[in-house]
């Protein structure tokens, strides 16, 4: 059985209750960046292949603005051949008298591809290459090292000279102002590592810090005007070493000797850490377990806000969370869980609107400049819908890809927006809202020629399931005449689901080219009814519909020309 099921509206017995939502198109509430242009995934060489190639061009096809893309194991030492959880690009080698050797090759390929698709590279500085790993921090038990031993986790270790490892970033930093001009890679980051608080560093804390001065020096060196930061830490709970890691590095950058330097401070451009909803791990008895929660993601963005707070040097700093989902391992799948099935419905896409209202929210409402990166890609090989986090499966896009292309057609002027079915997840009693009402809520904007509005129904309980009645009332609509185009597109269990006709065509590993087309028919962003022209009586307008549990609408509504 697959756990994280997509309701099924059979079982409705009428509306669950009604919601009102106020939208008023002339009070402008101001500029809404778009902070959710941001993805990334493990397997750097996955970027180039053909399946990732096809994924980057369906983003670039979004045409609102250029993608910013991470990946891990951008510096690690293999056969340059992508799979689960793991990359490389031998971009750094020694000779047999310890010169370096510097191959920018596999480097190229990914950043060149990335370009070509109207994606900018957030280059994440790591991980450590083989032959500057320091052994001290390594013990294999084998008297010589192998590629193999390397991989068990020797590319989490610090380096052996910290001085090889600046020169390796300098070069770096070096080559892609030569190849791509300073004035475009000046508008990428450079992130030092991943997670370094759990298993992605092998060093202590100091050493961390020590390893961040270095690169700082060498990206700054190379490109006086590069932004860089860090430190990607995990979830900042307070009390655990996550929260204690991320506030010793940012103490260290503004209050700590520099290592390089040995002068006071370290730069740093943006502060980066991670949030999750929750954490699935192999269960081959595929027991059912609690959902991911919005509360959980909320409350620990506050918290690493909170660490940031503390350093009033910072105040203004850009904070990306480059890894914000509804769980961790990303690679795992269904097979592997039955609960992570969820990734392939629409309780994902419900998920991701939510958490990333509830953090938007309180971004703008402390005037914290956040951006939210999606972990998220696609795996070659993969089995059809094996519920890996991933925005297509097999070249068919799931339905999570639909709610980025919602945000696309957002305009970038917030307006109004009220409803008396939101809800405050830090006011749960527990993680999940249980016995709550689903939270109803959104946000509005408005173009030169048309007003936007996403409605998002969502509960964390993914076996909740029926619907509710809408009524969306809109005041001061600023268009001329009486006479508007309404075009009302939804993601749901029976619109913009690829899934749900995947498993109405038998849940095929690898369908059959019939099957597939059937599948990828149903693949894209759908309306709920066809556009149709609508009265409009001295700028109000009300709109009456359902909406299910997990469900999403992206109301449009323009002039009739």
């Amino acid at each position: 059985m697959q756990w994280g099921a997509v309701s099924d509206p059979a079982m409705s017995t009428g509306p669950l209750g009604k919601v009102k939502i106020r939208v008023d198109a002339g009070k402008l509430l101001g500029y809404l960046p778009h902070n959710w242009t941001y993805i990334g995934y493990d397997e750097v060489n996955y970027t180039y292949t053909p399946e990732g190639q096809e994924l980057l061009a369906k983003f670039m096809a979004l045409q609102e603005k250029p993608y910013y893309v991470r990946a891990h194991h951008l510096l690690c030492t293999g056969n340059c051949h992508g799979f689960y959880k793991w990359g490389s690009t031998n971009a750094y080698l020694e000779d047999d008298e310890g010169r370096p050797i510097y191959d920018w090759t596999f480097v190229d390929l990914v950043f060149d591809t990335l370009l070509e698709h109207r994606c900018k590279p957030f280059v994440e500085l790591g991980f450590m290459p083989l032959d500057l790993v320091d052994t001290a921090h390594y013990d294999s038990g084998e008297d010589t090292w192998t590629l193999q031993s390397y991989r068990a986790y020797g590319w989490a270790c610090p380096p052996k000279d910290y001085q090889k490892w600046h020169d390796l970033i300098f070069n770096l930093v070096q080559h892609c102002a030569e190849r791509y001009g300073d004035e475009e890679i000046r508008t990428w980051y450079w992130e030092l590592w991943n997670e370094p608080d759990i298993f992605y560093w092998r060093g202590t804390v100091d050493e961390f810090n020590k390893l961040y001065d270095y690169t700082a020096a060498a990206v700054r060196a190379a490109c006086p005007e590069a932004r860089v930061g860090g430190p990607g830490t995990t979830n900042p709970v307070l009390g655990h070493p996550s929260a204690e890691f991320l506030d010793r590095f940012l103490g260290h950058c503004v209050n700590g000797v520099n290592c390089f330097t040995g002068q006071r401070g370290t730069p740093i451009d943006f502060v980066s850490f991670h949030v999750k909803g929750g954490g699935y791990r192999a269960d081959p008895r595929h027991r059912k377990q609690p959902p991911p929660s919005v509360k959980q993601i909320l409350s620990h963005t506050q918290v690493g806000h909170g660490i940031i707070g503390k350093y009033p040097a910072l105040d203004g700093l850009e904070c990306v969370l480059s890894e914000i989902d509804p769980d961790g391992w990303a690679a795992g799948g269904a097979w592997d869980n039955a609960n992570l099935n969820f990734r392939n419905t629409e309780y994902y896409p419900s998920f991701v609107a939510a958490a990333f209202d509830k953090v938007s929210r309180y971004a703008r409402q402390n005037g914290w400049g956040l951006k939210l990166l999606t972990w998220a890609f696609m795996f070659v090989g993969e089995r059809c819908f094996e519920g890996t986090r991933a925005f297509s499966t097999q070249g068919i896009d799931k339905p999570i890809l639909n709610l980025f292309r919602m945000y696309a057609l957002m305009g970038q002027r917030e307006v109004l927006f009220e409803s008396n079915g939101a809800k405050d997840p830090l006011a749960y009693a527990d993680l999940y809202g249980r016995g709550e009402e689903s939270d109803i809520s959104g946000f509005a904007t408005l173009s030169d020629e048309s007003l936007e509005v996403l409605i998002y129904n969502h509960h964390d309980d993914w076996d909740v399931s029926g619907e509710y009645e809408i009524d969306l009332q809109v005041e001061n609509l600023p268009f001329e005449g009486n006479a508007l185009l309404l075009a009302h597109y939804r993601i749901d269990q029976s619109h913009s689901n690829a899934y749900a006709e995947w498993a109405r065509q038998g849940k095929p590993m690898y369908p059959t080219p019939e099957q597939r087309a059937a599948i990828k028919a149903r693949e894209g962003l759908e309306l709920l009814e066809l556009p149709r022209k609508i009265a409009c009586d001295g700028g109000r307008l009300r709109l009456r519909f359902e909406l299910p549990v997990h469900g999403i609408s992206l109301v449009s509504v323009s002039s009739a020309r």
